[in-house]
């Protein structure tokens, strides 16, 4: 069984810090770019979502056709009779 030394604790926290300040220099660097995209996937999404929505309201809206109610036939005059006793 080893045991643990002190200079390799020091190398083993060395190389910690200097791959933590590496990746965060990293992200600085491409987060930007890479957000960019996510954002133009995002509105070019919207924006086909936008036109498929349109599209289908187009599609589905036609003016319905205006009927004219026919007139049922006149008769003639409604008289009201009254029972006379």
């Amino acid at each position: 069984m080893e045991t643990a030394s002190f200079t390799g604790f020091i190398k083993t926290l060395f190389w910690l810090i200097l791959a933590y300040y590496v990746v965060k220099f990293l992200i600085k660097m491409f987060a930007p770019v890479l957000l960019q995209q996510v954002v133009k996937k995002a509105e070019q999404n919207f924006q086909q979502q936008q036109q498929q929505y349109s599209q289908q309201q187009q599609q589905a809206y036609t003016a319905p056709k205006q009927e004219m109610p026919k007139e049922k036939k006149k008769v003639g005059e409604y008289i009201d009779y009254e029972e006379i006793e």
